[in-house]
């Protein structure tokens, strides 16, 4: 089973390899058919599609355990790396069980890039996911990081934006983050400055987001420079 990273926004970033792995295989788990159909038109791969997504992924998989006998399988997800906050954790866990081969075939990281764009701190970081749904368990899990020392990354829907970015206020202070917006895509913004600042600035949101804070071992770092310059002014 082929593992396949797919473009988050851009189809041009597709690699070479993933390229030639869907066209090669027998068969395309898909989690959106229809994005898939997408790419796959793009650039002329003919490759059986069936779905593998949040809500038929157990029924599924016995199916495609049994093809992946006989069959090479590519696992795609609608952008990024299969299992990364995106169904395939599972397959990819049984497939490894019973000992197939799982091959990952490396590409586009909505995580990556925006770290990346943050001008953040990107030698450590961690990466938290989608942020919960719910307020509470969303403002609990937030806190639970405040004084986590490396940069922290999060994933975010356009409905939740505003609550989130308000639950960071609250819970990590108003530290510096980038809101990476729709990346790779036409109307690619990346917001970078305070939490309060980002809060005003996204009033009517779109798209897909990607959220970077500043953690609490750049901001320490940040006031021993501040207070360096200060004695030097002196």
């Amino acid at each position: 089973m082929y593992v396949v990273a797919t473009p988050i926004g851009n189809l041009e970033d597709i690699t070479l390899r993933a390229l030639r792995v869907l066209g090669e295989v027998q068969l395309i788990a898909a989690e959106d058919t229809r994005t898939a159909r997408k790419l796959l038109s793009r650039y002329d791969i003919k490759t059986r599609l069936t779905s593998y997504f949040e809500h038929n992924k157990k029924n599924k998989l016995p199916m495609l355990l049994e093809t992946l006998e006989e069959q090479d399988i590519a696992l795609i997800s609608e952008a990024g790396m299969p299992g990364i906050s995106d169904p395939g954790y599972e397959l990819i866990k049984e497939a490894i069980g019973k000992g197939l081969q799982v091959v990952v075939v490396p590409g586009p990281s909505a995580v990556t890039t925006a770290v990346a764009a943050s001008g953040l701190p990107a030698d450590q970081f961690i990466y938290l996911g989608f942020l919960p749904r719910k307020k509470g368990e969303k403002r609990r899990l937030l806190e639970s990081v405040s004084a986590e020392p490396r940069t922290i990354v999060c994933f975010e829907s356009p409905y939740r934006i505003g609550d989130s970015l308000e639950a960071i206020l609250e819970k990590l202070g108003d530290r510096n983050i980038a809101v990476c917006r729709e990346l790779t895509k036409l109307y690619e913004e990346v917001f970078r400055g305070p939490v309060s600042l980002a809060t005003a600035h996204f009033k009517k949101p779109r798209g897909e987001f990607t959220i970077v804070i500043q953690g609490t071992g750049d901001i320490k770092k940040s006031l021993r420079k501040a207070r360096v310059k200060s004695k030097m002014g002196d």
